[in-house]
């Protein structure tokens, strides 16, 4: 065996089995080994310190795959491969770069240099973006000899690389809980930590407050710098976790059921059953039920056939009874809020109108160039934007009020879709500009009566993806969106911090709608019909598909 794969040498331990394993485990390595053992399913992989006579890129490849398997989050075994000094200077935690192929190769007398190719970045707070196709980046090791004359790493850059398939396995992802500005829904911002005390490591999250693009749409009810004393969440059998949570005389004086509603959302899905929260060392235990916040049920799905407002009940398709035709050259997108007090459609693609219905006669709202299909919110604005007017978005009410709302991250690019999610805090914009085609999320900043005054700043989903002008809420943290491929139209499911998965691809589809999950997800085609994604794939709505030429579909939202 060579020095370089001797570096990279690991126990394998399930049962009595043993032997060593090259980084990366998935992928080529084109330096430091001539070999490569595959990982078993349940197997424990552990690493060793580094070998007395490995050379640079051996060291640097035993301290890379050290790190890649690291389950117990402290790095001791890492740190071997580090010179003295630079093991207390190393910073693991400031940034995990998920890859799916690494290069090592030596490129100085003491110098090594490692390739990745990116599929996702992760800093410190667990905060997770998904990286560009075919995005790659170069990390720099400086080596020294000891007094023995075995290579160490005098400098290392503050990252942890992991290989896409062990990162699963050793981080979760985590969703934290804050409120909308009115208190009315829970609003999710999903981080990611590494599986080691994760009911710790959400709380103090959740207690630090939401991501800088976030922070402006939603609050909380944990007073400003309440901490964690001790700094750990106690967690027992049976699902009961204990915390103190210090200075006690805020803790106490804050809304006691939206606090616990906060920590009782994002520690449920973690295990916890029953939760002890104590306000100062020695203080009582907070008492009251968590509040109960919830979006409603958004009702059935429905379509635009000829203008004619249909729904589907049970899969079975009907007028909607007090609903008149748009009427228009190219009637299509129809939107409607969850009480179906504000209906809106295209009756072209210049003209947004209010759909007609019981005493109301239909209404031009606003009227543009090329207009983005809209998006009702849950106070009764209506979103759109106009091809003729980039760099914003324009919002308006059946009424006739109508607002520009902008984002400085907007200037210069031309927004091609829209959709507010139904908590009325984060808006999805497909948008076009110098880079291309993005999808991203913001945070919607509204003032006391809840009209839209800005877009906070953007944090890209789907990196990888071109999506088309298309964009759904799947759930409260993942988007379904439709971008380019060979096979036509992939739809993808992209989590707002996560990995985009494409769905089977459909010729020539252009718009999607969800209720909430992908049981719920459909397509409509350029033909006109109208598909549900179930086991797997796409199947025709019976009743729809071939009876009725669809020009839109969608639910509330």
């Amino acid at each position: 065996m060579g020095r370089a794969r001797a570096a990279a040498c690991a126990a394998l331990v399930a049962g009595a089995l043993a032997g060593c394993v090259a980084i990366p485990t998935g992928g080529p390595v084109t330096a430091g080994g001539d070999g490569e053992v595959r990982e078993q399913d349940g197997v424990v992989v552990l690493a060793q310190g580094p070998q007395s006579d490995a050379d640079p890129t051996g060291i640097v490849e035993g301290f890379l795959f050290a790190a890649d398997t690291e389950v117990t989050g402290e790095f001791d075994v890492t740190r071997q491969f580090l010179a003295a000094g630079e093991r207390t200077e190393w910073d693991p935690g400031a940034e995990t770069i998920v890859v799916s192929a690494t290069k090592v190769e030596q490129t100085g007398e003491a110098q090594v240099t490692v390739s990745l190719s990116v599929t996702a970045k992760v800093d410190r707070d667990g905060r997770y973006l998904e990286a560009p196709a075919e995005a790659v980046e170069t990390l720099r090791y400086e080596l020294v000899q000891d007094a023995r004359g075995d290579w160490r790493i005098s400098h290392a850059p503050d990252v942890v690389v992991v290989n896409s398939r062990r990162f699963l396995q050793q981080f979760r992802a985590t969703s934290l809980y804050f409120l909308t500005p009115d208190s009315q829904m829970l609003v999710p911002e999903v981080r990611w930590f590494r599986n080691r005390n994760v009911p710790t490591a959400a709380v103090r999250a959740l207690l630090a407050g939401p991501s800088p693009w976030l922070q402006d749409a939603v609050t909380t009810a944990l007073p400003p710098g309440t901490e964690l004393k001790p700094e750990a969440v106690s967690f027992e059998r049976g699902g009961v976790a204990e915390m103190t949570l210090e200075p006690a005389l805020a803790v106490q004086d804050a809304d006691r059921g939206l606090l616990l509603a906060q920590l009782d959302a994002s520690l449920r899905p973690l295990g916890v059953t029953t939760l002890n929260v104590r306000a100062g060392a020695g203080g009582a235990l907070l008492k009251g039920a968590p509040d109960t916040l919830s979006v409603p049920d958004p009702g059935d799905l429905e379509i635009l056939v000829g203008g004619q407002t249909w729904e589907l009940v049970d899969g079975v398709p009907g007028a909607v009874e007090g609903v008149r035709t748009v009427d228009g050259a190219q009637p299509g997108s129809p939107a409607r809020s969850a009480d179906g007090r504000v209906r809106v459609a295209l009756a072209d693609p210049t003209t947004l109108v209010a759909v007609p219905s019981g005493d109301a006669e239909q209404r031009t709202l606003l009227t543009g160039s090329a207009l983005a299909a809209p998006s009702v919110d849950r106070y009764g604005w209506v979103w759109t934007a106009r091809a003729s007017a980039p760099g914003r978005l324009d919002a308006v009410r059946l009424e006739g009020t109508a607002v520009e709302v902008t984002a400085d991250w907007l200037t210069g690019r031309w927004v091609r879709a829209v959709r507010v999610s139904r908590d009325g805090t984060r808006a999805a914009i497909v948008s076009s500009g110098p880079d291309g085609v993005t999808l991203d999320v913001a945070g919607v900043v509204r003032d006391e009566g809840g009209v839209p005054l800005t877009i906070g700043p953007g944090v890209r989903a789907g990196a990888p993806l071109t999506p088309t002008a298309s964009v759904v809420w799947v759930d409260d943290v993942t988007l379904g969106v439709l971008s380019g491929g060979d096979a036509g139209p992939t739809p993808y499911l992209v989590p707002v911090s996560g990995s985009s998965t494409p769905l089977p691809a459909v010729a020539d589809a252009i718009e999607l709608a969800v209720e909430r999950g992908t049981r719920t997800l459909y397509v409509v085609t350029a033909a006109g019909d109208l598909l549900r994604y179930e086991g797997g794939t796409w199947v025709a709505v019976p009743g729809v598909t071939g009876v009725l030429e669809v020009t839109g579909a969608a639910f509330p939202g």
